[in-house]
């Protein structure tokens, strides 16, 4: 794990020769709220501004879980994009053994990014017989409590320092009606159980599950307390008080509508864009103040091999693109928009907000392996079924819970 550094000036990068001519690279992602959709501008920007290409947006809604499904199928099928974005785990994995996706090896020793990547595990899932088919562009944690400065005031209390305090408030926070836990529909409730996990169970627990696949941990009392406390949850929420889109539940926050929520740091995002101040309208704590380690995983950019015939521009294009990326100036611009770490070691961090501060006082100790870091796209969705089941279904006991939750991990690979 590499120190931060915080410099005076922002480093250049070489972003490689202009091409012969200008070609249009279309780049698929995930990225369509409001907070998101501004970071993602920046690497569009960047790209444009430095190689007169064209960057051609093709956003795909219903972040990985709906979008998946279509890169991969646009890649198998034969009409592969530019560029695209996935999580930095295992979901493209397949397609890499396959020969579909291009090596970029050769680009990344030419950028020597060995010297500037904050965490060479995240590099891991990017490779295949020692060679790097993906650059990770940023590091995510899914490890936040969300607390509403508004909410407190309002009740009278101070905003809560660790999930326990915050726990301890729901009950005055339902006489004054104020929701507890403010929930979108859909896949954020997928992420909650790792949280729990990472804060609750702590370090060894997600280490055992994630990475080792130990049944017993499963069946553990720590394991107990986090379905627990996922059971506690879904007794303060129900669909009624459910919002479309996790932004909304940033507006909910900052209005002082609902005191806290779990999800992951772009949340921050969108709680910019709102005109929220962390500090002032809302607060952050990292893996729920419990923990001194977050899980991380990330977003990663693929570019698949393009059909015999391509034009040589488009080819260039996808070159200048990899580049580009994981460029200082790139980086610094995307992350402090998306709200994520970034995975340089060398630019100036000093515009980082308070949330980024502490995230990254938490990045020296080690990142935990995530689950869609260290578990197959099949064993995800498996989980996220089970978990958003178990939301949607009070018949469903914390017993059967534990027992779903641990046949899901005997058969992981």
């Amino acid at each position: 794990m590499k120190r931060f550094a915080v410099v005076a000036a922002m480093a250049t990068a070489f972003l490689g020769s202009t091409a012969i001519h200008a070609a249009e690279l279309e780049v698929t992602h995930w990225w369509t709220s409001a907070g998101e959709a501004a970071a993602v501008a920046e690497f569009a920007r960047v790209f444009e501004e430095e190689t007169g290409h064209t960057w051609v947006d093709s956003a795909l809604g219903g972040s990985g879980t709906g979008a998946n499904p279509v890169i991969i199928s646009r890649i198998i099928g034969g009409d592969p994009m530019g560029a695209t974005q996935m999580n930095t785990g295992r979901d493209a994995e397949e397609l890499i053994q396959a020969g579909l996706m291009r090596d970029l090896t050769d680009i990344a020793e030419e950028m020597n990014i060995s010297e500037f990547y904050v965490d060479q595990s995240l590099l891991e899932p990017c490779t295949y017989e020692g060679r790097i088919y993906c650059f990770p562009i940023n590091i995510h944690s899914w490890d936040w409590l969300w607390l509403s400065t508004a909410a407190y005031e309002t009740i009278g209390q101070p905003v809560p320092t660790t999930w326990d305090e915050y726990v301890a408030s729901w009950p005055a926070l339902q006489e004054a009606g104020i929701l507890p836990f403010g929930l979108a529909t859909g896949w954020p409730f997928a992420g909650i159980p790792g949280v729990l996990l990472a804060g609750i169970g702590g370090s060894d627990l997600i280490i055992a599950i994630n990475r080792d696949k130990d049944v017993e941990a499963v069946r553990s009392p720590e394991f107990r307390e986090v379905a627990e406390a996922l059971d506690g949850i879904r007794q303060v929420v129900s669909p009624e008080t459910m919002v479309p889109a996790f932004a909304d539940v940033g507006n909910q926050l900052l209005e002082g509508e609902a005191a806290g929520n779990i999800h992951g740091d772009w949340l921050q995002g969108d709680l910019q864009i709102a005109g929220g101040v962390p500090g002032e309208d809302y607060e952050c704590l990292p893996a729920l103040g419990l923990n001194d380690q977050l899980t991380g995983g990330g977003d990663a950019f693929y570019f698949p091999v393009l059909p015999e015939g391509t034009d040589p521009a488009v080819i260039e294009a996808q070159t200048e693109l990899a580049r580009i990326l994981i460029s200082p100036e790139a980086q610094l611009a995307f992350n402090l928009k998306k709200g994520s770490m970034p995975i340089r070691t060398d630019i100036d961090l000093s515009q980082a907000n308070a949330c980024m501060q502490k995230a990254l006082v938490l990045l020296e100790n080690g990142l935990l392996p995530s689950g869609d870091f260290a578990l197959s796209s099949d064993t995800q969705q498996q989980l996220q079924d089970l978990n958003i089941e178990f939301l949607g279904d009070d018949s469903i006991t914390v017993d059967a819970y534990i027992e779903r939750y641990a046949s899901i991990i005997e058969s992981a690979d």
